[in-house]
């Protein structure tokens, strides 16, 4: 439900799908290209959710995971992201340099960094795509800005985007986190394979214990 893919791009002005820019959506399908990458637009993955969203059916979404609550999360048909993803986000401006990115990952013990430029969603980039695009630049490439720098593709999805078909995306594109935004276009946290990893792991414990 409302998973996004942002092609790759330098980070100048906002890279957020264009749903949340009131532009046209295309549809893809989960597991291929429906065509070649354009800059000029994002692709919805599921365009139809849009619609269902606005005429009632999210309520119903709503509802029923309500009345799944007493079921294990990993076992819900429909688990919303934002049961799982976690609100702690970090950012840095597409100003900064390499080895400021590096250091602020470093400083605050994480391992994805979201790019601003003027204020806006410029891109996700995670420790080791940094550091493998460090490997295969010249030793002065640590001083470098983002701003001239290709950043990787990124997933975006919305609060209610189910956490099943996320991770079937997160797989095909072969990406391991995703930022979730809120209806106004603003992030509102992180899910990474690690949250993933969590929830299953927790499911071990449970059956291990009954």
């Amino acid at each position: 439900m409302s998973i996004h893919v942002s092609e790759p791009g330098r980070p100048i002005g906002t890279r957020l799908p264009e749903a949340f820019r009131s532009r046209r959506i295309g549809d893809v399908t989960e597991l291929t290209e429906s065509g070649a990458i354009s800059s000029h637009h994002s692709d919805a993955t599921d365009g139809e959710f849009q619609q269902a969203a606005n005429s009632g059916s999210y309520r119903a979404l709503q509802e029923y995971g309500a009345a799944a609550a007493g079921e294990r999360r990993e076992e819900r048909v429909y688990l919303p992201v934002s049961d799982i993803c976690s609100p702690a986000l970090y950012s840095a401006p597409a100003t900064s340099s390499v080895a400021e990115a590096l250091a602020s990952m470093e400083d605050n013990g994480i391992h994805h960094l979201v790019i601003t430029a003027d204020k806006n969603v410029a891109g996700l980039i995670d420790l080791r795509w940094l550091l493998g695009w460090l490997h295969d630049q010249d030793s002065s490439a640590i001083t470098q800005t983002l701003t001239h720098i290709e950043l990787p593709a990124f997933l975006t999805a919305s609060p209610e985007t189910d956490a099943h078909q996320l991770a079937r995306l997160m797989l095909a594109h072969q990406l391991n986190a995703a930022l979730v935004v809120d209806a106004q276009g603003k992030p509102s946290g992180i899910v990474t394979s690690t949250d993933y990893l969590k929830l299953y792991a927790s499911a071990g414990r449970h059956e291990g214990a009954v």
